[in-house]
């Protein structure tokens, strides 16, 4: 489904499918989906959930999902640009998002996983100006921490398109493919 067919009658499923940051830009904006009371289903259409959250204007909520799509877009590098900043000088940190285990499993050289200790000392003492991607499995997750890490002032942060698994394919062979099951 492309986002040209998204309307009233898509189900969230398609909506998320089609829009992965969808959750929080709803959340953001309407405080939707973010908890068991303003949640939603997959299969409930986004009328519906418009209609049972003080019948939301349907038009303005894909509207803002759109412009929230456009935003997160901004976020994303892709994995041979990547490639190119890390030979430059001073590439981006990247962090990873991943269980300790997939990441000793498949990593991009000198990238580190992000721990909670670590996030404290991104928020208490790094630089806001300094470049960061986030890495992940499959590119779905990164894009929250970066937009999180946005949110809190930092300039230069960056979701890896595809995770860890579009840099196997693109651009490091070498670092293994594995699914999640």
């Amino acid at each position: 489904m492309t986002t040209s067919t998204i309307g009233p009658g898509s189900t969230m499923q398609e909506v998320l499918e089609a829009f992965p940051g969808a959750r929080r830009a709803l959340f953001r904006k309407y405080h939707l989906g973010g908890c068991a009371s303003c949640g939603f289903r997959p299969e409930e259409t986004l009328a519906g959930l418009c209609a049972r959250n003080g019948n939301l204007p349907v038009q303005e909520v894909l509207a803002h999902i759109e412009a929230s799509h456009q935003e997160d877009l901004k976020l994303l590098i892709e994995s041979r640009a990547l490639a190119d900043e890390l030979k430059a000088p001073n590439p981006p940190r990247l962090l990873d998002l991943r269980p300790r285990e997939e990441w000793e499993a498949a990593r991009i050289p000198g990238s580190g996983l992000l721990t909670e200790e670590q996030v404290q000392e991104m928020m208490n003492s790094w630089d806001r100006q300094e470049p960061v991607v986030f890495v992940d499995h499959a590119g779905r997750e990164a894009p929250d921490a970066a937009a999180y890490f946005a949110g809190h002032g930092f300039a230069r942060v960056r979701a890896l398109r595809g995770g860890i698994d579009a840099w196997s394919q693109e651009v490091d062979p070498s670092v293994p493919r594995y699914r999640l099951e």
